[in-house]
């Protein structure tokens, strides 16, 4: 029975196109056709370009790119500030669309998600469902999106990337071999750039190279998530669309117990240091990053206490990490002898999920480490005071999310309305 299920199954990934600058559009339509980027800070050159519009990327702005080369590209370009109050409100009407076709609707983010349509009446007229479902969501939202047809959920997001905006495009594992071999492997989903450079390195270049690589060879070089790659690259995928999935919580975290019971900060914080390297390491290896950070104290009394805080930026950085961490046990250990210490990375999403779309805090974040530092007059003036206090301001007045994933809280609230 569950051979036949994944045969048959009929599965969608609706991905919104530009959301962000298509939000902004359908509540002004006088936007639309107009070259338009979301940045955080619109009024200065510092600022970054988070998204725009298929007009602007027409003319080559594209995101992350410094505002003023944006504008130079394009001396037409309008820009808007983030507004993710209303991007959220357009999430929500956008997933209660989704779920009039199906009870199994999996949220990825804020602007994509998965439907399985197999055991419902549209699924013998599955072209003409997703037609309707994209006809619907510009009509009523005035948003586009694309729209990926496969018999797995992987094959279905491989598929909405085809052609965007406004695409339909079915991917059989039958043309598996046509349409996904010849890409690079890094064009995978859910192959990052680091494991990209890992299989370089061992002559992976291409989907195919993957597909037909020593499934040894790769366990060897990626662990386990070698093996699935390679079903991936096949054509192969048995994960079910879980509505329940976007509600797990998720967490990286490592604690270690001291050989004495301690009360000397400077090793305690010592072993902190430690922690959040391995924290780290392993947010890496998975390739998913940390909306927030959870510390442990369990005192030689065995009394435990944890005390987390929502960080700035989804990072996988040991020095965020190592920061945030060590800030919450100075302001909330009392002092008493400690026995064991834990660090957690929460609220995780994939590496490739936050830098997709991201928020103008994780673009300023991100930026730091790219070419770009310098193009200008130093970290500090191109991304100083000015951009991170903007961001700041939108973070504890709106957001209960960074960038593109939402975090547990946000669809809580969600199935708190239904």
């Amino acid at each position: 029975m569950v051979d036949s299920q994944r045969k048959g199954r009929i599965i969608f990934h609706i991905d919104m196109n530009s959301f962000y600058a298509s939000v902004e559009m359908a509540y002004d339509p006088s936007l639309r056709g107009k070259p338009l980027a979301i940045s955080g800070n619109a009024k200065e050159r510092k600022g970054i370009v988070v998204t725009c519009s298929y007009e602007a990327r027409a003319l080559g702005v594209k995101p992350p790119m410094p505002l003023w080369e944006a504008k130079r590209l394009c001396p037409g370009l309008i820009v808007r500030t983030p507004n993710f109050d209303r991007y959220r409100s357009s999430s929500q009407e956008m997933f209660t669309i989704l779920r009039e076709y199906s009870d199994l609707v999996e949220p990825v983010s804020i602007d994509e998600g998965y439907i399985d349509l197999t055991h419902t009446p549209y699924a013998e007229h599955a072209v003409k469902t997703a037609h309707d479902i994209q006809t619907r969501l510009v009509e009523e939202l005035m948003l586009p999106s694309s729209i990926g047809i496969a018999p797995n959920k992987f094959l279905a997001k491989m598929a909405s990337n085809w052609k965007k905006p406004m695409g339909i495009t079915i991917l059989r594992k039958r043309d598996v071999p046509n349409m996904l071999w010849p890409l690079p492997a890094g064009d995978m989903h859910g192959v990052g750039q680091k494991t990209a450079d890992k299989l370089k390195k061992v002559g992976i270049h291409t989907i195919e190279d993957l597909a037909k690589a020593n499934e040894y060879t790769l366990k060897e070089l990626l662990g386990i998530n070698g093996p699935r790659l390679k079903q991936k690259a096949n054509g192969e995928h048995v994960g079910i669309v879980d509505p329940e999935r976007i509600y797990e919580f998720k967490s990286v975290g490592n604690s270690s117990t001291l050989p004495h019971d301690s009360d000397d900060s400077d090793e305690l914080v010592t072993l902190i240091d430690k922690l959040s390297q391995s924290v780290s390491a392993r947010l890496r290896r998975k390739e998913v990053m940390a909306n927030r950070l959870l510390i442990m104290i369990r005192y030689a009394s065995w009394k435990n206490i944890t005390r987390s805080v929502m960080l700035t930026n989804p990072t996988d950085r040991k020095e965020d990490i190592f920061e945030a961490a060590k800030q919450l046990f100075l302001k909330h250990w009392n002092d008493q002898p400690v026995r064991l210490l834990g660090v957690t990375g929460t609220d995780l999403v994939e590496r490739k999920a936050a830098v997709k779309q991201l928020d103008l805090f994780s673009y300023t974040e991100d930026a730091k480490e790219e070419p770009l530092q310098t193009i200008l007059d130093g970290l500090k003036e191109k991304y100083g005071k000015p951009l991170v206090q903007r961001g700041i301001t939108i973070k504890e007045k709106e957001s209960k999310t960074s960038g593109t994933s939402f975090n547990k809280d946000f669809f809580q609230d969600e199935r708190g309305n239904d």
